[in-house]
């Protein structure tokens, strides 16, 4: 079977995707690459979810890319708007001719003897191969096949529609209609208001609440720094302040939840009013940022509570039933629609299988070099951006080691670099510690990783900046090989040179 050859392939034409495009143009303009994307368009997460009122729950000065102004109105923008974000970059920077459209990666090799990957990908019914030094996933961390569907009693019962956010069907009409939103993380927090535009009743249903805070949509210091700067500076500024403010509100709520809690639970207080049950609807059984917190722009489902638009259920399903769910509590919701807003399945590196001279890689029993490798696999880097801040934010760094790594083994005439965990005692993690229910129903698939570096994440831009922007290549971790081709390597930069095996 006849094969292309790149320098890079990348798997994912999503917002990593696309930005690993652009610093591969930047850092490695010699190299050649393509972007193998599952879908029929680019955009990932925001060309696959099309449910109302579809947002960013993170502020786009920072969950945009660092090399390309966010200079929309609002801060916290709307699905479309991060959408053409994203096309708007490729086509600005050529990364769409890049593109190869309904590719799905279903399998990688690595041959040390060959030195390079060959990629398996299905298009029209076939299998289309790719050949390249170094294979960069970036892919996201969930299926886009099928959301996660809890398996309830009774479902057949009944008589209206159910709905999964991630399928949202276009020809749904809930102009007048009772709608229960089975859920409490972002997608609950998001529909449960926009739905209030049309259907008669919201009610968001949940087993336990998420902590929510709420920022104003358009952030108005930003706004005002890009009519009077320069439009870089303006942007990498409001930038700056965004991630100071980010790090040092998860650093607080670590080290002080109870203070954290309070202030938290009091602001939705001061919108609710002092009779409105916080105790049972609003205070979550674990402590801030043990899991994600939920994004409430403008006060909107606030709002919607005290106007009687959407109302809060706290309480387990018993059963569906003709009319709608019977819960544990005895009571029963009345529904026409009820929207499954029940979470994601993760699934890591887009599903492909990864394969090492003959031997599977199984993501789950592997480790995560500077969560940005897995041990064991040569040349190969996975996007998988921060839980408590913006993705981008860590999408851009390991786009940005990946090329480093790519210039420094063309440097020293090296054909690989392999992450290697050491002999010796060490002490297993799971890859987040973060308790929600999409991160531990996926343990298993994930990477561990270890209480030291690299081996450890820290989810802190500052450390990550400096890690792998700055960090020196040669670790004593990786472990490279040279090239068989007799290839005199460049004259090496300051540092010391790597060892080499082989």
């Amino acid at each position: 079977m006849s094969s292309e050859h790149f320098d890079v392939v990348v798997v994912g034409a999503g917002i990593s995707g696309v930005g690993a495009g652009y610093f591969l143009q930047r850092d490695c303009p010699d190299k050649s690459y393509v972007i193998l994307e599952n879908r029929a368009d680019m955009g990932g997460t925001w060309d696959l979810f099309r449910y109302p009122g579809i947002r960013s729950d993170s502020d786009m000065f920072t969950l945009g890319y660092s090399f390309k102004p966010w200079t929309e109105q609002k801060a916290i923008a709307d699905g479309p708007s991060i959408w053409k974000y994203v096309h708007e970059t490729a086509a600005e920077y050529g990364i769409d001719k890049h593109i190869r459209f309904n590719h799905r990666v279903v399998r990688a090799s690595w041959s040390s003897d060959a030195a390079r990957w060959t990629v398996e990908a299905e298009h029209d019914g076939a299998i289309k191969r790719f050949t390249c030094k170094f294979f960069h996933v970036c892919a996201g961390y969930y299926n886009y096949e099928q959301g996660f569907l809890p398996q309830w009693e009774g479902v057949s019962d009944f008589k209206g529609r159910i709905v999964h956010p991630q399928h949202w069907p276009e020809d749904l009409d809930y102009a007048g209609k009772r709608v229960v939103i089975i859920g409490s993380g972002a997608t609950a927090v998001t529909l449960a208001p926009a739905m209030t535009d049309k259907a008669a009743h919201v009610t968001m249903l949940q087993r336990t609440p998420t902590y929510m805070v709420s920022l104003p949509a358009e952030d108005a210091l930003a706004n005002w720094a890009r009519k009077h700067l320069p439009a870089q500076f303006a942007y990498d500024l409001t930038r700056l302040r965004k991630i100071v403010f980010q790090q040092f509100f998860f650093r607080l709520a670590r080290s002080r939840p109870a203070k954290t809690r309070e202030r938290l639970l009091g602001l939705i207080r001061e919108q609710l009013g002092p009779d409105y049950d916080m105790e049972t609807h609003f205070t979550p059984p674990y402590n801030p940022w043990e899991q994600r917190l939920c994004l409430v722009p403008d006060n909107d489902m606030f709002i919607a509570i005290r106007e009687g638009k959407v109302s809060i259920a706290t309480d387990q399903i018993e059963r569906f039933t003709g009319k709608g769910l019977k819960l544990k509590s005895g009571q029963e919701l009345e529904a026409d629609i009820i929207v499954t807003a029940t979470g994601l399945n993760l699934r890591m590196l887009g599903g492909a299988d990864i394969v090492v001279d003959g031997r599977k890689i199984d993501p789950g029993k592997s480790y995560t070099y500077k969560g940005a490798m897995l041990s064991d696999a040569p040349n190969m880097a996975f996007v998988f951006g921060y839980t408590n801040a913006s993705w981008t934010l860590r999408a851009d760094l390991i786009n940005e080691y990946v090329c480093r790594l790519i210039n420094y083994l063309d440097l020293y005439g090296l054909a690989s670099a392999t992450p290697r965990v050491g002999e010796g005692p060490h002490e297993d993690k799971p890859f987040a510690d973060f308790s929600s229910g999409y991160f531990q129903r996926a343990a298993h698939l994930l990477p561990k990783q270890m209480s030291k570096a690299p081996w450890k994440q820290n989810q802190s831009y500052a450390h990550d900046l400096m890690d792998l922007r700055y960090g020196l290549i040669e670790d004593g971790v990786l472990e490279f090989k040279r090239a068989k081709a007799n290839v005199e390597p460049a004259a090496p930069a300051a540092g010391a040179k790597p060892e080499l095996v082989g």
